[in-house]
């Protein structure tokens, strides 16, 4: 039966994880330079229009329709159009709403793809952006949440722990992130040229949204208000202050002062490092992830800095990395004080196994998927700005607009 309570709760998280994607906007959009921040601006906001209604008429469908064939591979289309998705409770939870749980899952599949857009940012072209974001959003997104979410998913069935989507939304858009800044190549740079943020303000800003909407990711999971949503908020709250502070240090050791850019990085690696395990962990364990995401994304960082791969907003070090990371140490720490599912350090060695399974299948699978993608859409409306329009900045050579005013 439904219960109020939940019900509100989950329409809550909801609208928290939805305001999550213009924070990402803003976030983004203050560390690029000037010239192309309302590039970021509007691929974000573009994202949050076009995947609110492709979810509608067919991602939710692929990712939590009926499994097709016993595969696990990819749900049917029963629930096209959001057919058969009523207003009581559906397979998925018992005490809200089916369409309350479609609604929630479409936030989660709105910023996914937007988190892509940091390691293209400043060179990629805006119809490239939307034939790109349209076909990764239900070829890669969608298929990846049925494979760890859906009935019948295959890493559902081996019993992979993600509580809100270390593989589903982080390594997926981290990957993908990373395979992106190869194909398109370097930002064009002039010797003097030095890519600094145009606005710091603006960036934390949006990590303080960010870090509130996290609250609705993860807490919102438990698609109750009960217990365990308390839980996710409150090891939420503390891996994001932990990977601040571990970040922060690191890099005040490291170039000699206390960067603010650093601080909210840090937050934000935190938060990712739990999303996976804010169902099954402890505050206790909530410092070590918060501390050691803050610590191996920071370093991610350096070695991206080295291998000169140029990810623009370092999505694949913060997410990818982040999102590995804590799926690895979600079958480590998972503790049945917080919940049914135990981990390595309290006897079940498997987990680790079957997290590593998931792992592996996320980082191929997006890899090869958004390659294709890619050299598909770099065939129909090709991928790059020209030199000239780069240099101009995108707000003025694909929307004709400027952000700030001289």
């Amino acid at each position: 039966m439904i219960n109020g309570g939940d019900t509100a709760w989950v329409l809550t998280a909801t609208a928290l994880v939805m305001l999550m994607t213009p924070g990402l906007a803003l976030f983004y959009g203050g560390l690029v330079r000037r010239k192309n921040v309302l590039s970021i601006l509007m691929q974000c906001m573009f994202t949050l229009g076009l995947v609110s209604v492709t979810w509608v008429l067919v991602g939710y469908t692929l990712a939590f329709g009926p499994d097709v064939n016993g595969w696990g591979i990819i749900g049917g289309l029963d629930n096209v159009g959001l057919k058969g998705v009523g207003v009581a409770p559906g397979p998925y939870a018992a005490t809200i709403p089916a369409t309350a749980f479609a609604l929630f899952q479409m936030m989660f599949a709105i910023i996914t793809p937007a988190l892509i857009i940091g390691a293209f940012a400043e060179r990629k072209r805006f119809k490239a952006f939307v034939l790109f974001a349209l076909l990764w959003s239900l070829l890669v997104y969608s298929p990846i949440c049925h494979w760890v979410w859906g009935e019948g998913g295959w890493l559902r069935n081996m019993g992979v722990l993600d509580y809100a989507g270390g593989t589903v939304v982080h390594i997926s858009s981290g990957v993908a992130a990373l395979v992106a800044a190869l194909v398109l190549g370097p930002r064009v740079r002039r010797e003097s040229e030095r890519f600094e943020p145009h606005d710091v303000r603006l960036t934390v800003i949006g990590a303080g949204i960010l870090w509130f909407g996290w609250f609705g990711f993860n807490g919102g999971s438990a698609l109750a208000a009960d217990g365990h949503a308390v839980n996710a908020v409150l090891v939420t709250n503390t891996a994001a202050g932990m990977g601040a502070l571990t970040w922060l240090t690191m890099s005040w050791l490291h170039k000699g002062s206390p960067s603010v850019i650093g601080a909210v990085s840090g937050a934000i690696a935190g938060e990712v490092g739990i999303t996976p395990a804010s169902g099954f962990v402890d505050p206790s364990s909530a410092i070590l992830i918060g501390f050691m995401a803050g610590a191996v994304c920071y370093g991610a960082i350096l070695l991206r800095e080295r291998l000169k791969v140029d990810d623009a907003l370092d999505v694949w070090a913060v997410h990818g990395v982040g999102g590995t990371l804590g799926i690895l140490l979600t079958g480590i720490f998972a503790t049945t004080a917080v919940s049914a599912s135990k981990g390595l350090l309290e006897g079940n060695a498997g987990q680790v196994g079957t997290q590593l399974v998931a792992i592996a299948a996320t980082w191929i699978y997006s890899a090869i998927a958004t390659l294709i993608i890619l050299k598909v859409v770099d065939l129909a409306v090709g991928l790059r700005v020209a030199e000239a329009e780069e240099e101009a900045g995108l707000d003025a050579s694909q929307h004709g607009e400027v952000a700030w005013q001289s």
